[in-house]
């Protein structure tokens, strides 16, 4: 039998809300709908038309959730897409509306990830991302020298790219693009990574293989296409809950993204939206494209080089 809400928003019954959405957390389900109904309109041009997957968390279980569940309501709406890997149709939710996404605080979503991609132009990403991830134990100093180098990698390409929090232990450079193919775009992203680490050599990397990172940022050129990010304004599945907040280049020295979460909107509710942090798109200089097309692809060269690693240990080459 259905539990009666606790209280009603734009017709969505919420249930309870005075539970913990962690193991040892205190932070409630309350707090979790109060944050995304706060910052519903800032956040939810940024997942308009946009596939959402969503990590829904209960305690100590957590999980990435895709397909929408079956007796959501049918005011949701929805878009259907085959995905390669589990060889299936995933049915996406389209979160464009206040009352959606507190349909998904109520189903404990905490993480709001999206592509991208558009629900109409699958094949054409409008941003381009470089995602900053520290290395093990460092703090986000590296992370604001690294970011800094692909700003100016950036702009020497004719953008003005945006910053923000992962949420995690990252930052997130962003710029939006003009309509590119694929493939390009992919490029374009491993000659940023690539550019920046050429700026930075001491302390960052575009090795994929984590093993092979020497303690450095990793510049991670693998967000284009398929993959998702996580939005602004989301919070993430961590004690807390830490929100990825959009951050003034000027402020990035102070920045403390564990101290940005739910429970400090005056951090991410006043000030320039996401949106207008981003601005206007702009074209991929042609040079950044070809200059990608030279560097192989991170997935595809980490596997090759694990493949051959391993044929070597069988052959005691060391």
């Amino acid at each position: 039998m259905a539990s009666e809400p606790d209280e009603t928003r734009d017709g969505v019954g919420l249930t309870h809300l005075d539970q913990a959405l962690l193991a040892d957390d205190t932070v409630t389900k309350r707090q979790l709908v109060d944050h995304l109904d706060a910052v519903a309109e800032r956040m939810l041009p940024l997942l308009t038309n946009r596939p959402l997957s969503v990590i829904r968390a209960r305690g100590d279980q957590r999980f990435m959730q895709k397909n929408l569940p079956k007796g959501a309501p049918d005011w949701i709406r929805s878009v259907t897409f085959w995905s390669d890997s589990s060889q299936r149709d995933v049915h996406y939710a389209l979160a464009e509306d206040r009352a959606t996404l507190l349909w998904f605080a109520n189903q404990r979503a905490i993480e709001y990830h999206v592509p991208l991609t558009t629900a109409d132009e699958p094949g054409t990403p409008t941003h381009l991302v470089i995602d900053l991830d520290p290395p093990e134990g460092a703090d986000l100093a590296p992370v604001v020298t690294a970011a800094r180098a692909v700003r100016r990698v950036l702009q020497d390409a004719g953008f003005e790219p945006a910053v923000k929090t992962s949420g995690a232990k990252g930052l997130h450079v962003v710029t939006p693009i003009r309509p590119a193919a694929m493939e390009d775009v992919h490029a374009a992203t491993r000659a940023v990574a690539a550019r920046a680490e050429q700026l930075e050599p001491a302390t960052t990397t575009t090795a994929f293989i984590r093993a092979d990172r020497g303690g450095k940022v990793f510049l991670d050129a693998t967000r284009a296409g398929g993959a998702t990010v996580v939005a602004a304004y989301s919070p993430r599945v961590r004690p807390g809950l830490p929100v990825s907040c959009p951050v003034d280049w000027d402020d990035l020295d102070e920045v403390v993204p564990r101290e940005i979460t739910v429970s400090t909107p005056e951090r991410y509710l006043e000030g320039p939206t996401w949106t207008e942090r981003l601005g206007d798109a702009r074209p991929i200089p042609q040079d950044l494209v070809d200059e990608g097309h030279t560097i192989p692809v991170a997935r595809v060269a980490a596997m090759h080089e694990g493949k051959r690693r391993k044929r070597a240990a069988e052959r005691g080459d060391g």
